[in-house]
């Protein structure tokens, strides 16, 4: 970093900050209150920031920008301001570090993320600013799959000439050029009880019918595409005695071919409209999705820029195409040249385990400056 010399007291103080707030996605109140911290620090480097507001259910979004009468940017940068944990967990585990590594909720999936973006733009050379339009977005709901907020993701990412996504890095360092995508569905069966040793003809089973449903779409489960099918949960049927009425589960879908999920989706709601059990009636609720998405050609430039940032400084970048989703999904499958993993490294992301590797910190910021520097040399 230039301008201030960095200071890893300094910058842990900052992000404690961050992490001793509750604010999982369904606890608006604290979503908010880390929108109004991050708000503060962009106002005090003359930033200008504008509150979206997407319901009363989930936290406010933050779009925030070097020149607000642009109506494209040269770089958008993207962040969530929500964790998995719910209310209360910041009472009995919250902000530790020991030599090596920083622990809390969200410590590393996104706060470091959040301030990393922040402190880079921050340091970043007044002519640098002058010749680059730049949009950061920070958005309430990533965690429950940016339900919200995507629409807002994907209208400024449409306005912009590439995306980068501060997530964590890999453990191994490595930066994410592709993610899968991802759709996750409540299927509710309604059949008809009936008493299983009197009159076990006159009852429509939900669990037979369930079993049904797994058994025909395991089989679109390809592990050489990559596309997988897995009903994580079920739950149905009242005792051994009664053909069950109901059963309900929760379907996860992933995949690397948007064409493969969509063929999928059709066939699930043929399924649906005609079951397998006369006088069955299903219930089909989409609760989250995610596109895939897969470096394009000016992908491979901006991935091309970035690693010679790195080489600038000395640190390889290698690259990792994984599994789960971010809001790179959506940018990405729009075409936008996006890369992911540009935070610092971190792992154990959603459970107690989650920590930030701290001698990754100051690295990752000055990769991230050279990056937002080289792209005003030369642009995507």
């Amino acid at each position: 970093m230039s301008k201030e010399t960095f200071s890893l007291d300094s910058y842990l103080e900052e992000l404690q900050a961050l992490i001793n707030i509750d604010c999982g996605t369904n606890t608006p109140s604290g979503v908010a209150a880390i929108a109004d911290i991050m708000t503060g620090k962009y106002e005090a480097i003359g930033w200008h920031v504008a509150r979206q507001s997407f319901g009363e259910s989930v936290g406010p979004g933050l779009q925030v920008t070097n020149k607000p009468d642009a109506q494209e940017y040269d770089i958008m940068l993207v962040g969530h301001m929500d964790t998995v944990f719910p209310q209360g967990t910041v009472s009995e585990w919250s902000f530790t570090r020991d030599t090596e590594k920083a622990y809390g909720p969200g410590v590393a999936d996104m706060k470091s993320g959040l301030l990393n973006i922040f402190l880079t733009l921050k340091n970043l050379p007044e002519d640098i600013l002058d010749r680059l339009s730049i949009c950061v977005c920070m958005n309430p709901d990533e965690e429950t799959g940016s339900t919200y907020s995507a629409d807002w993701i994907k209208s400024v990412a449409l306005k912009s000439r590439c995306v980068l996504v501060a997530e964590a890095a890999r453990v191994d360092g490595s930066l994410v050029k592709a993610r899968k995508g991802l759709a996750v569905y409540d299927i509710e069966f309604h059949g008809k009880a009936a008493h299983a040793g009197n009159e076990p003809q006159k009852g429509i089973s939900a669990i037979t019918e369930f079993a049904q449903w797994v058994n025909r779409l395991n089989q679109e489960t390809n592990f050489e595409t990559g596309t997988t099918l897995n009903f994580g949960t079920i739950e149905g049927g009242t005792t051994s005695n009664v053909v069950p009425d109901f059963a309900k589960a929760v379907l996860d879908i992933r995949f690397w071919n948007n064409d493969d999920y969509d063929g999928i989706e059709q066939l699930i709601n043929e399924m649906a409209e005609r079951p397998f059990l006369e006088g069955m009636r299903i219930k089909l609720n989409r609760i989250a999705h995610k596109p895939a998405f897969t470096p394009n050609e000016k992908s491979e430039k901006l991935m091309a820029v970035i690693e010679e940032s790195g080489e600038q400084m000395g640190l390889p970048v290698t690259w990792m195409a994984v599994g789960g989703g971010s809001d790179a999904n959506y940018t990405g499958a729009l075409g936008i040249p996006t890369v992911d993993g540009l935070g610092p490294i971190g792992a154990g992301m959603h459970s107690r385990n989650e920590f930030l590797q701290l001698d990754s910190i100051e690295p990752r910021l000055q990769l991230l400056r050279n990056v937002i520097i080289n792209l005003a040399e030369k642009p995507i």
